[in-house]
């Protein structure tokens, strides 16, 4: 198959293809007489295997690591277990970050909510306050620091 056609069949556009070819995650395909690439049922799989590793948000050096893994059946799978326990991490961290930041949009929120014009605006007055290095609403005690003209 052209590589439209394992784009469509695998969601991965196809400039992505090629780069995951450049980076050696996807083996080379072989190539038709006019110079197209011709894809087969190995590069299918590989392909649908890292997209479904990067739909978990799984780094593609961590990737790399296990298609080694696939590549190498009778090795030991505890690296694999650490791998999935590193992103496990980096996914609650976000979780985390990411209930922060609702809660500094909730507040932020707050400062405005019943209609009038843009100089009345309290989250912009929070959000320029910010950008003066003053408290605001959403930080707290935590100003960004004032950035000199």
């Amino acid at each position: 198959m052209r590589i439209g056609e394992l784009a469509a069949a695998t969601g991965v556009d196809a400039e992505t293809i090629r780069y995951y070819e450049r980076e050696r995650l996807l083996d080379a395909p072989a190539r038709q007489a006019n110079g197209y690439r011709n894809y087969g049922r190995q590069q299918l799989e590989r392909l649908a295997f890292i997209r479904h590793c990067r739909v978990l948000d799984i780094p593609l050096a961590d990737i790399r690591r296990l298609i080694n893994f696939l590549d190498r059946p009778g090795e030991d799978c505890s690296d694999i277990d650490r791998l999935i326990e590193a992103q496990l991490f980096r996914v609650r961290a976000r979780l985390q970050s990411m209930r922060a930041l609702e809660k500094q949009l909730t507040e932020l929120r707050k400062s405005c909510g019943a209609p009038h014009t843009t100089t009345e605006c309290g989250i912009l007055h929070e959000l320029v306050a910010a950008a003066h290095g003053e408290a605001c609403i959403c930080h707290g005690e935590f100003a960004i620091p004032h950035i000199k003209p």
